[in-house]
């Protein structure tokens, strides 16, 4: 539950209440970053020296621990409150840090993105049209693979007949046509004596 700003005066002196003041508005939203952040390591020593004196009561009243001097002067209530105090101080503290980083994001987003949006626009403008020059071009590069060649002997005699080859444009055609047996007809096998199923003449 949050305490009215009269009440939290109350129970400060003079130095806390400088530091609490700086944690209401409009102060703390005119701080930078580095000013809040300092502040906010301020409130944290004050907020565990409270909460060191209230546990440090507490075994008084128990009669667990020796008690202190004459500095450390309260009852375990009033450094509770204390310690409530500079809580909900550390609290507004962190809430406007929060949303300073917050806002710097989102300006870095901005910034990105208008960023983003500029080089865009320069990539849809068409480039100039490239015009002769001086230079010789593109030189060929030659190829890195191994080059390997066989003798003409071996690459002839590796080369296969393709199927669209006629059976006459063969080397051996000629020869083989020239032993082919020739069969007679009827007629001049009577007459050289040879018969139809055989082409050779009888002895």
């Amino acid at each position: 539950m949050s305490v009215p700003c009269k009440s939290e005066l109350s129970l400060l002196n003079q130095d806390e209440r400088e530091v609490i003041l700086n944690t209401h508005h409009p102060v703390v939203g005119e701080m930078g970053r580095d000013g809040l952040e300092g502040l906010r390591d301020r409130l944290r020593d004050l907020r565990d020296r409270e909460r060191t004196l209230s546990r440090h009561r507490r075994r008084e009243t128990k009669g667990t621990t020796d008690p202190r001097g004459k500095s450390f002067s309260g009852t375990a209530e009033h450094a509770n409150r204390l310690q409530s105090v500079f809580a909900a101080a550390i609290k507004r503290v962190k809430n406007e840090l929060r949303r300073i980083r917050k806002f710097e994001a989102r300006r870095e987003l901005g910034e990105a993105a208008r960023r983003a949006l500029a080089l865009r626009r320069t990539r849809q403008f068409s480039r100039p049209q490239t015009t002769p020059t001086s230079h010789d071009g593109m030189r060929p590069i030659p190829s890195r693979r191994r080059i390997k060649k066989l003798p003409p002997e071996k690459s002839e005699g590796s080369r296969r007949p393709t199927s669209g080859r006629r059976r006459d444009e063969t080397p051996n055609a000629d020869a083989a046509i020239e032993t082919r047996p020739t069969i007679l007809p009827i007629e001049a096998a009577r007459r050289t004596g040879a018969t139809a199923c055989s082409p050779f003449p009888r002895l």
